[in-house]
């Protein structure tokens, strides 16, 4: 019995720990929110408060019978988010970015997928080398290779439009490294089953292959999104007409013009934040069970 008390104790112990980080690394995530929905004058005050007006005094306003002023009190906690639509271009940046995302997404999930398959499961003279090799290139600092980069795109003429920013975001070395650590658990006895069947080289990658790394792809759509997403300095280069700005660039523009609006600055950060936590809320399982599972065999 003191056995298990103690097995209890320490567990809950772990609980105690992984919570209070949980908390803590959820703060700045908390106080964007709600920074972004305090009134004007709010914002300002030393020191700051972690509970908004909105949230700490609508609740008694309404007992009270006192309708207007909660009305007013909402209406000033939404002024942020009224001048960030209506006087800035959000609308269209979040566009942008959306769509920029989730075709770098889609692009690098294919492209990589399908040398990741080449890599775990063919067999081709020099497999091995010129594997770790492009894995050597993970080595390279991005920023190194922002000035090669403008070049190609400049070559193209696709400077100053969306295809400068995706073009560089269509293949990464370490999806292909994670998908391929991923296929190699695959057994090849799928494989050889499938070809007996008739199936395809392709039918074999699109029908055995993908289905069974779902975990893996989940994964790599997770981690490609947010940082397609998040992407700031190549979008900053590539592009320099303002209808062509992704998210991030955008709200660095709004910074600049607006330097002590914080409310109007959290806002734009919460508009930001929204769509990774949808992504990542709707991915967890499947996020997790590919980072356990890729690397099991080497």
């Amino acid at each position: 019995m003191k056995k298990i008390r103690a097995s209890h104790i320490g567990i809950g112990f772990v609980y105690l720990i992984l919570i209070m980080a949980a908390v803590v690394s959820l703060i700045p995530l908390y106080w964007v929110f709600t920074t972004s929905i305090q009134q004007p004058e709010e914002v300002q005050i030393m020191p700051p408060r972690f509970i908004p007006s909105v949230i700490s005094r609508y609740l008694p306003l309404q007992l009270a019978g006192e309708q207007e002023s909660a009305k007013a009190l909402v209406d000033g906690a939404l002024e942020s988010y009224r001048f960030l639509f209506r006087n800035t271009r959000i609308t269209r940046w979040f566009t942008n970015s959306l769509i920029i995302s989730l075709s770098a997404t889609a692009g690098i999930l294919l492209f990589d997928s399908m040398a990741a398959f080449s890599f775990a499961k063919k067999q081709f003279p020099g497999r091995d080398l010129l594997f770790w090799i492009m894995v050597g290139t993970m080595t390279i600092p991005g920023q190194v290779l922002l000035v090669p980069l403008f070049m190609v795109v400049r070559e193209l003429g696709v400077v100053n439009t969306p295809w400068a920013i995706l073009l560089p975001q269509l293949s990464m070395v370490f999806g292909v490294f994670l998908l391929r650590q991923f296929m190699m658990t695959v057994p090849n006895e799928l494989i050889e089953a499938a070809r007996i069947d008739g199936a395809s080289e392709f039918g074999i990658y699109w029908r055995v292959m993908l289905p069974l790394s779902k975990p893996g792809l989940a994964t790599l759509g997770i981690l490609t999104f947010t940082s397609s997403w998040n992407s700031f300095l190549w979008p900053l280069i590539a592009v320099q007409r303002s209808e062509w700005f992704t998210l991030p660039v955008g709200l660095k523009t709004l910074q600049d013009q607006n330097l002590v609006n914080y409310g109007l600055l959290m806002s734009g950060a919460a508009v930001a934040a929204v769509p990774m936590i949808i992504i990542f809320l709707s991915f967890q399982k499947y996020f997790v069970k590919g980072l356990t599972l890729g690397g099991v065999k080497g």
